[in-house]
């Protein structure tokens, strides 16, 4: 609600942000949103996802309509950097955002959805559906008691999701990276942690440093989930080398790894893996 001058109060209309790379789908979401939520105000309408993190930022919607597939960051990743950036201070942060997926039929990716309880629409997005999910998204907002307990179930939903690849049938136990002409063998055993950096996978160890070109998202269903922890987008580290993890004031934690000098930040999203016995 809002204050008018007069001192009344007035109910805003709820807000929406459609991030879509493909413009005439983006249109089409838009105009079917328009008849099935005629209250629904979309703010933005941008077709990428580090467009989509900076103006969700910005503009703090109620709704957020991710594209599975779009330039630089996905849906998901997209969605996996705004929660770790949204502000969730009780006295001056807001309610994080209600998450709908849009994604082109593929029935792995649908399994998926369901299994998270996370809503998503196929495209072309159909009117039947979309009225379930607008009734859904009703239903979320009108229920802003529950801010604190929806935000960890989004999070949970959201590392679901990301590591909802299929595993290998047996953990990685050698890494192949090319050094010159030499493609050096590497004991999985030996990395202390793997990060990603532009279009490769650095491989670091106690005391070497190597480059491979597959991505971190191939290789972690690959990599031994026991031992393995991503703890941010771009990092996994070997959790038998974590040796300490650090709080700062604002609540962040980092992790040192031994055999290495660098602290490395942990995503809100990887929060729950840090906790004392």
């Amino acid at each position: 609600m809002t204050l008018t001058k007069s001192g009344m109060t007035t109910i805003s209309r709820p807000t929406a942000l459609i991030a879509e790379d493909e413009p005439l789908l983006a249109a089409a979401l838009q105009a079917e949103l328009a008849l099935a939520w005629p209250e629904l105000n979309v703010v933005a309408v941008v077709g990428d996802g580090a467009s989509a993190v900076t103006q969700a930022l910005k503009l703090q919607p109620d709704v957020l309509f991710f594209d599975i597939r779009m330039p630089g960051l996905s849906g998901l990743d997209a969605a996996a950097e705004l929660a770790d950036r949204w502000n969730t201070d009780a006295d001056h942060g807001t309610p994080f955002p209600a998450l709908v997926f849009v994604t082109a039929y593929d029935q792995y990716a649908m399994a998926a959805f369901e299994t998270q309880a996370m809503d998503y629409l196929l495209k072309p997005v159909q009117a039947a559906r979309l009225r379930k999910t607008v009734s859904k998204l009703q239903q979320t907002l009108a229920n802003r008691a529950q801010t604190a307990l929806n935000f960890e179930t989004t999070l949970g939903q959201l590392r679901g999701l990301l590591g909802a690849a299929q595993p290998a049938s047996a953990p990685l136990k050698v890494i192949q990276a090319s050094v010159g002409t030499t493609i050096r063998m590497v004991p999985v055993a030996d990395v202390v942690y793997f990060e990603a950096a532009d279009k490769y996978v650095r491989v670091l160890t106690a005391s070497h440093e190597y480059l491979i070109r597959t991505p971190l998202k191939e290789l972690l269903p690959q990599l031994d989930a026991t031992l393995f922890w991503q703890i941010h987008r771009g990092t996994v580290v070997n959790s038998s080398c974590v040796e300490t993890v650090l709080r700062d004031e604002a609540g962040k934690l980092s992790v040192s790894l031994r055999g290495r000098s660098e602290k490395l930040p942990v995503s809100r999203l990887y929060l729950h893996l840090f906790k004392a016995m």
